[in-house]
């Protein structure tokens, strides 16, 4: 295979064409951030106490029969437990006072036997009232989270090799229906085991959708325009679905009403099948070089530029290309060597992102706020990164963030509980190097990997995030026995992931890698690994050198 850049060198960096393709991959993330959080929203416990029978009882043993308990050093009501009813209801009958005549402290004490009454003020619904996920069930709320956490990541198997066989275009499409019916099922969900199981549905074709649209538009778009793409683009995209996504929660306060509005929004882009195009870089992967240059020709059309009589040169057509799979990606040391740092790399970074993300409900103040707090600070992080990736070597640019999102969480814990606005400001601040970081990854890792590989490399990267943020939730819940515990943990691995990045490839003005001979040319990580050697026409040679072509990213101006 030839240089796929070079070859269409004549379509220019910029252009309808490019610009178009941009916008409407771009509004395929939009979904993504609609469903990808709204667990905050459906899963958020609100306040809560036993329900009070209506039974014969004074107003003043209706008010103390919930006992008081301390939390975080303050009074506040038991949300498991009150004063076991028979004793309070005898008292009650016999004209006895509580806290005159009777010591509230010596009363036996019970569970709540007969459900919980919760509060209306930010939800009229969800999982948590309707099925009582509270106190002993309590495990279970995490537990749903993981469960889309789990979908992604067995979504990230599937969707990288279907991709790679079927196409990026088709796995997407496909994706984006299976995202439609899975969360509007949800919303029909009878029981907790149903709503996880569909949970899982959810997460599976959403991440389908986001890496095949990612891998897409990588290999679709120029080199300037890769980069806005796959930075700003990709990830704003998804913020802008992420912010919103409180907005439609705080209009829509019944959690089954909300995912079907949530589930009907997909339908929208199947009028883009008739706009997006196949990747050609893929389809001359299959040898399908006929429609590999129908494409490019209409590219160069809409992009006004004259195409050559012979895009792609005989080189490129001479043998078809073979299916690869993940084993591919074991059988050469070096990429065994590169997978797994960015196997670590990715847990690592998914673990805070995910983590401060849906830790969200639990800080003081308007839910609804708080998460859109939490998508704004994501605007700026996309924006500068977006920048950064034009002028800085990628490998010093992640360490640098992943260390300063660590360092802050690690700082956080000596904080007094007086200054909640430092803890909340210090946190946001981790966000912020969490998405720097969480966006920067992105591009990095789909650079390394070659176009034969780059699908797979991505969901394998990307299931091993999925293993990081499904312990997330449990990472958050650790919060209920030391509030410092979530930060120590998320704080030392991000550290300890940045320092991992150091030893992977820089990819920094380089061309995609096309094959996996390519890949391994230019990679000079494991240095154990011995040159490789090519065979032309019956005798050993030196592998070709690739040219490096520098992408031209800084004249585009945002």
């Amino acid at each position: 295979m030839g240089d796929y850049d070079e070859d269409t060198a004549f379509l220019g960096q910029t252009g309808p064409y490019f610009w178009t393709t941009f916008f409407l991959l771009n509004t395929v993330f939009v979904s993504t951030g609609f469903n990808g959080l709204y667990i905050v929203f459906v899963g958020a416990a609100p306040k809560h106490h036993c329900l009070i029978p209506d039974i014969n009882l004074t107003e003043e043993w209706r008010n103390a029969i919930i006992p008081f308990t301390i939390v975080d050093g303050e009074e506040v009501q038991s949300q498991c437990s009150r004063y076991k009813l028979d004793v309070v209801r005898n008292l009650s009958a016999e004209g006895y006072i509580p806290g005159r005549d009777v010591n509230l402290t010596n009363l036996q004490q019970e569970k709540c036997l007969d459900g919980w009454t919760y509060s209306k003020e930010n939800y009229k619904s969800n999982i948590v009232t309707e099925w009582d996920l509270v106190c002993d069930n309590q495990w279970k709320v995490p537990f749903a989270s993981s469960s889309l956490f789990v979908g992604y990541l067995v979504g990230s198997l599937i969707s990288g090799q279907l991709s790679d066989r079927f196409g990026r275009k088709k796995v997407i499409f496909i994706s984006l229906g299976a995202q439609c019916v899975s969360v509007m099922l949800q919303s029909f969900s009878h029981s907790w085991i149903m709503f996880c199981i569909m949970f899982l549905f959810v997460g599976a074709s959403q991440i389908s959708i986001y890496i095949s649209a990612f891998v897409l538009g990588t290999e679709v778009l120029s080199k300037t325009m890769r980069v806005l793409f796959t930075s700003l683009g990709a990830f704003l995209f998804y913020c802008i679905g992420y912010m919103t996504l409180p907005w439609i929660a705080y209009g829509i306060r019944e959690w089954r009403t909300l995912l079907a509005v949530l589930s009907a929004t997909s339908v929208v882009y199947i009028p883009l099948w008739w706009f997006i195009t196949e990747s050609p870089r893929w389809l001359i992967t299959q040898g399908r070089i006929k429609e590999a240059e129908a494409i490019v020709r209409e590219a160069a059309r809409k992009n006004k530029v004259e195409a050559p009589p012979v895009i792609f040169k005989e080189s490129e057509t001479m043998s078809p290309s073979r299916t690869y799979t993940m084993l591919d990606i074991l059988r050469s040391k070096n990429i065994r060597c590169i997978t797994l740092m960015c196997l670590l790399l990715w847990m690592a970074i998914n673990i805070g992102y995910f983590g401060l993300s849906l830790n969200t409900s639990n800080l003081s103040g308007n839910p609804f706020m708080n998460c859109f707090l939490s998508a704004t600070t994501e605007v700026p992080a996309y924006v500068v990164s977006t920048w950064l990736l034009k002028k800085c070597p990628r490998r010093v640019l992640l360490s640098s963030f992943l260390i300063i999102g660590g360092g802050v969480l690690l700082f956080i814990q000596f904080i007094p509980d007086t200054l909640q606005y430092v803890a909340l400001t210090l946190e946001m601040t981790g966000k912020f190097g969490f998405t720097m970081a969480f966006s920067i990854v992105y591009i990095y890792t789909a650079e390394i990997y070659p176009t034969v590989l780059r699908n797979v490399g991505m969901g394998m990267c990307s299931s091993a995030a999925r293993i990081g943020s499904i312990t997330a939730p449990y990472v958050i819940y650790l919060g209920t026995y030391n509030k410092v515990l979530p930060y120590i943990l998320m704080g030392s691995l991000t550290i300890a992931s940045s320092v991992v990045n150091f030893f992977l490839p820089e990819t920094f003005n380089k061309d995609l890698p096309e094959t996996v001979e390519q890949m391994q040319e230019c990679q000079r990580l494991c240095s154990g690994t011995k040159k490789k050697k090519y065979v032309e026409n019956g005798r050993s040679v030196n592998p070709p050198i690739q040219p490096e072509i520098k992408s031209d990213v800084s004249s585009l101006t945002l």
